[in-house]
């Protein structure tokens, strides 16, 4: 028994405590004794803690020598082994603390106060639940949901208290949809980002201007003087969110060229519509079909394509010319200078200013009013392409989830998702680290 309760303390890993005794128990909590080395499927090991090292207060890490209360047998749910079910069992002391003079909860190597699940179990789960539902990880694990729920939530917090804080020198906005069956007053959402790290930074319902004064609020004097700049689309409330504040007169905003050619886009299959759509049954008849073709770069475009396209603007030179502004556009927000970007602005500006052809004035305006956000993109160069990629993320886990009522939680998902380290084994041993015991200094 000696050998065997030195294998299982040196597997568990906790620093400063060894395993008194283990012992099988069936789901029901009845003692089993395994017949010819027979355990059954459904048996629990329970494993029976002792310290070995002096005990340290749970607020301040200090070494306590005097004992306050003992307390009663407690159990932590660990990770599974070979297919069973492990638990920790121990009865934690109440120590008198000399340093901090509270009378605090021994520190446990394996789980955080008000905790029954062990940091290495709780990062398991929440490692799981990045790919899988959550309902799916409380199945494997045999536990309920809003257990798994809980513990994923201690684990992100646990991992968020290590990282170091990056500064926010480059901010996105964008909003999301909450989808037309969501219950709540507010139908959308603001989140800022850090386009640096790529990772949300706040989350706040609505769009409006007012929605976004909320999360300049929470900036200090001295984090406002450091933003370079604000990429977004061309909402005017985010617009005129920033401009009202003074202590962000210096700070550029850049519009989000994504946004800018999905304009131009729609300008484009506006125009499309009432030249074939709505001209009657045989221009129809050539125009159905062909909506992504007209979008589409005439790089990316194949032979037969090419040939069709030619064919669509050999009838209507008013869509072939709306084309080649789009495929002006799409080069110019490539432009590696303000000048030259500015150079082409003009250029298309001239190209779409006639007011006889209403979807691509439409167009000419909104480029006009958003002439300089759309000169600072060639200025700057923000990775905008971060905004994009965080609402990928948003909407795999929304899906996933099958949606979410609690949007705090959402958003601490899309912080850890987002800024994952998890890519690699090495990112995976690195955050599955924090769960298990802490260094000798703090241990025990």
């Amino acid at each position: 028994m000696g050998r065997q309760r030195d294998l299982i303390t040196q597997i568990l890993g906790y620093r400063g405590w060894k395993v008194r005794s283990w012992r099988w128990e069936s789901a029901d909590g009845r003692a089993i004794v395994p017949l010819r080395n027979h355990v059954p499927a459904d048996a629990v090991l329970v494993i029976e803690l002792e310290r070995r090292w002096a005990a340290r207060c749970s607020h301040c890490l200090a070494i306590c020598s005097k004992l306050h209360e003992r307390g009663k047998v407690r159990r932590w749910e660990e990770l599974p082994a070979i297919g069973h079910r492990v638990v920790l069992e121990y009865a934690p002391e109440r120590v008198k603390c000399k340093a901090c003079g509270s009378c605090p909860t021994e520190l446990l190597a394996w789980a955080d106060p008000k905790q029954r699940q062990t940091r290495r179990l709780q990062h398991h789960l929440a490692l799981d639940a990045l790919s899988m539902p959550l309902t799916h990880v409380a199945v494997k694990y045999r536990l309920s949901w809003r257990t798994v729920r809980r513990s994923e939530v201690a684990a992100f917090e646990r991992w968020h208290s290590t990282r170091p804080e990056s500064p926010l020198e480059e901010v996105g906005l964008d909003e999301k949809w909450l989808g037309r069956r969501h219950k709540s007053g507010h139908k959308f959402v603001t989140i800022a980002s850090n386009l640096r790290s790529g990772e949300p930074v706040w989350i706040g319902y609505g769009r409006s201007e007012a929605d976004v004064k909320r999360f300049l609020d929470t900036l200090t004097a001295e984090k406002k003087s450091k933003i370079k700049l604000f990429a977004c689309d061309m909402h005017k409330p985010f617009h005129a969110a920033i401009r009202s504040d003074e202590q962000l007169a210096h700070a550029a905003i850049v519009h989000d060229p994504f946004h800018i050619m999905k304009r131009a886009g729609e300008a484009v299959t506006e125009l499309r519509r009432q030249i074939f759509f709505r001209a009657g049954p045989e221009l129809r008849a050539i125009g159905r079909g062909t909506r992504w073709l007209v979008l589409r770069p005439w790089e990316r475009l194949g032979e037969e394509d090419q040939i069709k396209l030619n064919k669509l603007f050999a009838l209507n030179n008013k869509l072939m010319r709306a084309y080649q502004v789009l495929e002006e556009l799409r080069e110019a927000l490539k432009a590696p200078d303000g000048a030259t970007m500015r150079k082409a602005l003009q250029h298309i500006l001239y190209r779409t200013e006639k007011k006889s052809n209403v979807p691509m004035r439409k167009l000419h305006d909104s480029l006009r009013g958003h002439y300089d956000g759309i000169v600072a993109l060639a200025e700057h160069r923000p990775p905008t392409g971060r905004l994009e990629a965080l609402n990928n993320n948003w909407e795999t886990l929304v899906r996933r989830g099958r949606g979410y009522r609690d949007h705090q939680y959402l958003f601490r998902k899309l912080q850890f998702i987002t800024a994952n380290p998890v890519r690699t084994a090495q990112g995976a041993d690195r955050f599955l680290a924090l769960g298990l015991a802490a260094p000798t200094s703090a241990a025990a």
